[in-house]
């Protein structure tokens, strides 16, 4: 990508990040670009995967997960913070978007029980198709746990059609994969798991992802896709899904309780592991590099 379009659409994204709660258009962002809108609809979709509303929606939602967590603010003011004008509007698209309500999400610190798989009849017919993965950690990065998911559109957010959660860079393998054509999505948070969160809010968190797609998936087809994570930077679109509490995943890993004890009681492992019946962490896992729309 041109570095002169890479700074354009930097300066776009830093006035979303300044007016969440304004009411921005195409014509604002293009103006902050200074390239007309049709070329700068057109660049940063190339730069970034995604729309320019659909990034501003995702990083509203982002801004709005941080203070449900930071803040004491009730909803209806910080859908109004983050641009919504009505709560309703705000707390459909949220829970859509991060898997749970509002409420919810705020009620439990950020984290998901558990993260369910899109099973609705719009994936068609059950598939014998499988997509088989490695992820590998960048030059610049050192991964702690690792969620990869597919999911339908370049921002990972809603359910996806499948997806596992790996302590540590290497293989997966996803069975029965619907037919359609689905981006694979990655992102690890490096830190203690005693302290890692799901949030790239967080500064003092190193957050890597990785991206491949988009990649058509037919009946009977076996896929491989090699995904190698990187520090997210500005033109990363953010991750809205509520992920596992990776704290206690990891404790679950490596069987021990939140005091750091070996836990001896097979239903207690058993209830942290399979609880989320839609999705277990796979241990021993399977690949094309990571894409990015081509500048």
């Amino acid at each position: 990508m041109e570095e002169s379009v890479e700074l354009a659409v930097k300066r776009a994204i830093g006035m979303m990040h300044d007016n969440l709660g304004e009411q921005l258009t195409v014509d604002d962002l293009a103006r902050a670009a200074m390239f007309s809108k049709f070329h700068f609809t057109r660049i940063f979709q190339r730069a970034t995967g995604v729309s320019p509303a659909r990034f501003l929606s995702a990083l509203r939602l982002q801004r709005a997960k941080h203070l449900l967590k930071s803040t004491s603010l009730n909803v209806a003011d910080i859908s109004l913070r983050v641009g919504y004008n009505s709560v309703g509007t705000f707390s459909s698209r949220f829970t859509r978007s991060v898997g749970m309500p509002p409420t919810t999400y705020r009620r439990l610190a950020g984290f998901a029980t558990h993260i369910p798989i899109d099973r609705s009849g719009r994936l068609g017919q059950p598939s014998a198709a499988r997509v088989r993965g490695k992820i590998f950690p960048g030059p610049d990065v050192e991964p702690g746990l690792i969620f990869v998911g597919m999911f339908a559109d370049r921002i990972p957010e809603g359910r996806p059609v499948r997806c596992a959660v790996l302590p540590e860079p290497g293989h997966f393998t996803f069975e029965e994969v619907p037919s359609g054509s689905w981006y694979l999505l990655a992102q690890s948070v490096t830190g203690d798991p005693q302290q890692s969160v799901w949030d790239a809010s967080q500064p003092e968190q190193q957050v890597s992802v990785a991206s491949y797609g988009p990649l058509t998936v037919r009946p009977d087809t076996d896929t491989e896709a090699e995904l190698t994570l990187q520090p997210a930077g500005a033109l990363d679109p953010p991750v809205l899904l509520a992920l596992l509490d990776a704290r206690k995943l990891a404790l679950s890993m490596t069987g021990r309780d939140e005091t750091g004890r070996e836990k001896t009681g097979r239903e207690e492992i058993g209830r942290t592991e399979t609880a989320p019946t839609e999705l277990r962490p796979q241990r021993h896992f399977a690949s094309a590099q990571n894409h990015r729309p081509a500048a």
